[in-house]
């Protein structure tokens, strides 16, 4: 019996140690989920609908408040982008623009209508796209110009939209790291013809996995919202069958199961109610930063266009390109999760087939170079002073 109970000891202290040596790392980015978010999302579980229910609608009408247009939410960010392609109308002979630097669902959900993706360089200090890039690339088959707000600043969305009007294209906001952000006093999501949101557990809010739509474009809108629901027309006002009974439901385009449960619902109304909170967090955290590696001069440094109002997603340094594996190394061995985003898109295997047609020198550079430190609500001081103790000890040169 003692030596079972002593086996069952050491396997217990073992375990607890291996618990506290995994919580010292640090993530570059991480959720934040309170006790009323947890209360929230058991009282959906409770309710008559786990599904399709009431909290969508609300979480709708929270997201119209926050972006001043009109939404419907998804089941994630990529559902979002597929809808919102799909409500342009993008087809096979069309082109799409987007910077090269993104995740690369941006151009997958474009690739599966068929389209061709062109890839346009990006600002050099911001990750966003060059718009003189993205102007140069404009054809009589592109349908869109499709920006994404890097590291949660939006792009200079008054010229991106002045270029799509002169040429008779829409403009589309890849805003999965910008949600809260603004722009000369406008919030992402009401200056784009279409804005995608992504909502996983490591955005700026989180319902788990999710996403959302906006426009002030109501029959844009309605195409994405139609295709998220799998065409279905339930208004008996818009049937094209009319000789059915009560059950009737008829399917009048095409479109997919995106749907948003309420469950989820539940914790994005939640977590909007702290969504200022965790900006002002993250911004804090951005100033630090600044503060204090603004001394060592081989680090470039995240610059923010003062006519923008970031919710920081990432906070992206650029070291030496010789350094980077080496820092990037030396960071996660010390338990901070440092990350890189993003590998040029058209470098990635699947996208290979436009490889040769793509110069990008801005996109090339800023890639060798970038490394995401830490920036989320849960990071504590001592853990912020760890990492800058950290990155100060490290030889640049």
């Amino acid at each position: 019996m003692i030596v079972i109970f002593l086996k069952k000891a050491i396997t217990f202290v073992f375990s607890f140690k291996l618990k506290i040596r995994k919580q010292k790392n640090i993530s570059y980015a991480r959720h934040k989920v309170s006790k009323s978010d947890i209360r929230a999302v058991s009282k959906a579980l409770k309710s008559d609908w786990l599904t399709i229910g009431p909290l969508v609608e609300e979480l709708e009408n929270e997201i119209k408040n926050r972006t001043n247009a009109e939404a419907v939410v998804v089941s994630a960010g990529t559902a979002a982008l597929q809808c919102a392609y799909y409500a342009i109308g993008l087809a096979q002979e069309d082109e799409v623009i987007t910077p090269a630097i993104t995740f690369a669902a941006t151009q997958a959900t474009a690739k599966i209508f068929g389209a061709t993706i062109k890839y346009a360089d990006i600002d050099y200090n911001t990750g966003n796209i060059n718009i003189d890039s993205a102007a140069n690339l404009i054809s009589k088959k592109t349908k869109a110009i499709v920006t994404v707000d890097y590291a949660g600043q939006p792009a200079n969305l008054n010229k991106l939209k002045e270029l799509a009007v002169k040429n008779n294209i829409y403009l589309i906001e890849d805003a999965a790291h910008s949600f809260g952000s603004s722009y000369e006093g406008k919030q992402v999501g009401s200056v784009a013809d279409l804005t995608t949101f992504s909502f996983f557990a490591t955005k700026n809010i989180t319902t788990g996995e999710g996403g959302a739509i906006t426009s002030s474009n109501h029959e844009l809108l309605e195409k994405a919202r139609r295709f998220a629901r799998q065409g279905l027309v339930r208004d008996k006002n818009n049937f094209q069958i009319n000789t059915e009974g009560l059950w009737h439901q008829e399917v009048q385009s095409q479109g997919l199961n995106y749907r948003l449960p309420d469950i989820l619902c539940a914790l994005g109304i939640s977590q909007l109610k702290n969504i200022d909170k965790f900006k002002e967090i993250r911004k804090q955290i951005f100033k630090n930063y600044h503060e204090s590696l603004s001394s060592i001069t081989q680090l470039d440094l995240p610059f923010c266009n003062p006519e923008a109002d970031p919710f920081w997603h990432l906070f992206a340094v650029k070291v030496p390109p010789e350094k980077r594996l080496e820092f990037f190394n030396y960071m996660r061995k010390n338990g901070v999760l440092v990350q890189v985003n993003y590998l040029p898109v058209y470098r990635h295997p699947f996208f290979e087939d436009s490889l040769s047609k793509v110069s990008c020198p801005n996109a090339e550079y800023f890639y060798s170079r970038e490394v995401s430190l830490p920036i989320h609500a849960n990071l504590t001081t001592l853990q912020l002073k760890k990492i800058l103790n950290l990155v100060h000890k490290f030889k640049f040169a």
